[in-house]
């Protein structure tokens, strides 16, 4: 195998109100969000990691109801949800060219970016039993 999965990096998830999101998170769990929230307009969501043991969580709010995260809630019935599981590779280019010669269905077939300053890239629900997966490398 041409890359090794390092471990889970983080659980997405798609909200539709981040800020409270953010306050029961805070409130409630007592957990600390990092500092910043990222507006990332490729996929047009704002993001908010949320840190856990060794991984992450990841809330998603939609910057348009046309967005990934806006059609994800929709077909959700307006309720959140996990939106994908994402596992940090040692090698994101590496890790596409071996699962697209095993002939694993891929929605990237190139590393794009992700919130956090990673290289991402998502696999098919159809090829992973109907689970949203994304490989992460960790850039920073």
């Amino acid at each position: 195998m041409a890359f090794k999965v390092l471990q889970v990096d983080h659980i997405g998830i798609g909200v539709s109100d981040l800020a409270a999101t953010k306050e029961f998170y805070k409130n409630a769990l007592g957990m600390e969000h990092l500092p910043e929230d990222e507006v990332v307009e490729e996929q047009k969501v704002k993001v908010s990691f949320f840190p856990c043991g060794d991984a992450e969580l990841e809330f998603l709010e939609s910057t348009t109801p046309d967005g990934p995260i806006g059609r994800f809630i929709e077909k959700n019935g307006g309720r959140n949800g996990i939106q994908h599981v994402a596992l940090r590779v040692d090698d994101i280019k590496a890790a596409i060219a071996d699962l697209k010669a095993k002939g694993v269905r891929l929605i990237d077939e190139e590393p794009r970016y992700g919130a956090g300053g990673s290289a991402i890239a998502f696999l098919h629900p159809k090829a992973t039993g109907g689970v949203l997966l994304e490989l992460c490398q960790r850039m920073k």
